[in-house]
């Protein structure tokens, strides 16, 4: 989709009009007679509406503003999504949009349509199916500027690449494919890449990425990406990592079939990782920004790790199995011990991690579990908000971590059946020894149905949380 700023609206062409209640209606060339039935939409709580002109049509869209908070740029963004789907529907590819609120709330009303125009059609044959997306947005407006549009533009494209590796079936993505697509995206964007392969890894002592390996005819694959700008603002990096399990039966420990059908998603943090480097190296931010992708499946088969197996971990500590589908906790534990060597700054790990996740909080927030100080705790919480891909924080308390004693190794994979988005966490911090947060976006990285603008399937949470909280929170 290609947004641009424009200097003069062409006549007979599809318009949009982003207004509010207090918009002088006759200044954008309204009839009284149309302006008789916005204000009717308005009274009604409507916030969009059309008039037809034979080829063309104005679509009205009105904004009301209710707090300058983050949660005006959020219904703002709503108000994009309303647009885009109207668009969607009617088929209409190319869209001119005048404004009459403030430039932040018209940029996120741009990223509302533009985090909406989307969709997964790389397997559709049917073209019914296949919707008429909009390539083209001309912005006419003499505050916004050129460039926060490219900028835009950049985030959405590093959100999408996320959507797109979560929504691609394993069939089409393992974690040798993965590792690939990355060392593609590096020499487009910019960023290095180094693929250890499993002779490295066994070198390294990775005992968690291996065992959840044993059972797969594909290798496992650990990539590091780097972005470091000569002018970056840090000396030691920021570290993300993200969990790349590109499919998980649960091993022996099986998933119901239910269960089962959207684990192609289990790689989302691996996805949030990659897009955001992406964009990062694309805007060439001034950050110095390591990615750590530990990657493999975890399936069933004659060599599968079991219940009861002890494995030694990177660090040398020792973990007694008690559940396979505790799967991913273990490769990324391995990735943060591997994290030390870096000295970091901050590290942020990202996962698809806990059911109890879903059910503590539902599909409208990610979990936050973190041991770093609270300047960091809040910025990101901050960038939560900002992005409204919100974070709720839960304790970690000591008492949490009694839950993963083991009578014959250093620890278990798995605590009591309560609160086990806390106790992922806690197995986790004993594989850290610098500042660190923990991300659990089960709930918000893949959705059964659309909400908004985050659409059915992948949703790219939480890249522009993680930009945000990079451009904004990081460095100060």
């Amino acid at each position: 989709m290609k947004t641009n700023k424009i200097n003069a609206i062409k006549e007979n062409s599809n318009q949009a009009f982003f207004l509010n209640q207090k918009t002088e209606f006759k200044k954008f060339g309204f009839t009284d007679k149309e302006i008789k039935h916005i204000k009717r939409i308005i009274e009604l709580e409507k916030n969009i509406t059309t008039f037809h002109y034979g080829d063309f049509e104005k679509i009205v869209v009105i904004h009301k503003e209710e707090s300058k908070t983050y949660k005006d740029k959020e219904k703002a963004r709503k108000e994009g999504n309303t647009l885009c789907t109207y668009l969607h529907s009617n088929k209409i590819k190319e869209i001119q949009v005048q404004n009459d609120n403030d430039s932040s709330i018209l940029l996120a009303f741009i990223e509302g349509l533009m985090l909406t125009n989307y969709q997964f059609d790389k397997y559709l044959k049917d073209k019914k199916k296949i919707k008429t997306l909009v390539d083209k947005i001309d912005i006419f407006d003499k505050n916004i500027k050129a460039s926060d549009l490219k900028t835009l533009a950049i985030k959405i494209e590093g959100v999408f690449l996320a959507r797109d590796l979560v929504n691609e079936p394993f069939s089409g993505l393992n974690s040798v494919q993965l590792a690939e697509r990355i060392k593609e995206l590096g020499k487009t964007a910019g960023f290095k890449t180094e693929v250890l392969e499993k002779k490295q890894i066994e070198s390294l002592n990775m005992g968690g990425l291996l065992a959840v390996n044993k059972a797969s005819r594909i290798p496992p694959t650990f990539s590091i990406l780097e972005w470091k700008p000569e002018n970056a603002k840090n000396k030691k990096p920021l570290i993300l990592v993200g969990k790349g399990i590109v499919f998980d039966t649960g091993g022996y420990n099986l998933k119901p079939g239910q269960y089962m059908n959207d684990m192609k998603s289990d790689m989302a943090g691996a996805a949030a990782v990659i897009g955001t480097i992406y964009t990062i190296s694309k805007l060439k931010l001034p950050f110095y920004v390591i990615g750590l992708v530990p990657s493999t499946d975890n399936l069933i088969g004659k060599d599968g790790y079991v219940t009861g197996d002890v494995i030694t971990m990177h660090n040398g500590m020792t973990v007694e199995i008690l559940n396979t589908d505790a799967e991913g906790r273990l490769i990324l534990a391995d990735a943060l011990s591997y994290a030390k060597k870096y000295n970091p700054e901050f590290v942020i790990d990202m996962a698809t991690l806990t059911g109890a996740a879903v059910r503590a909080i539902g599909t409208y927030a990610s979990a936050l579990m973190s041991t770093a100080d609270k300047k960091c705790r809040k910025a990101l919480i901050k960038s939560g908000k900002s992005t409204y891909e919100r974070l709720i924080e839960f304790p970690m308390w000591t008492e949490y971590g009694e839950e993963l004693k083991s009578e014959i190794a250093d620890t278990t994979n798995l605590g009591s059946v309560n609160a086990g988005q806390i106790t992922a966490a806690k197995f986790l911090e004993l594989f850290t020894d610098y500042q660190w947060a923990h991300l659990d976006i089960a709930s918000t990285a893949y959705m059964e149905k659309a909400q908004s603008y985050w659409p059915k399937g992948g949703t790219g949470i939480p890249v522009r949380l993680l930009i945000d909280f990079i451009e904004n929170n990081f460095v100060k």
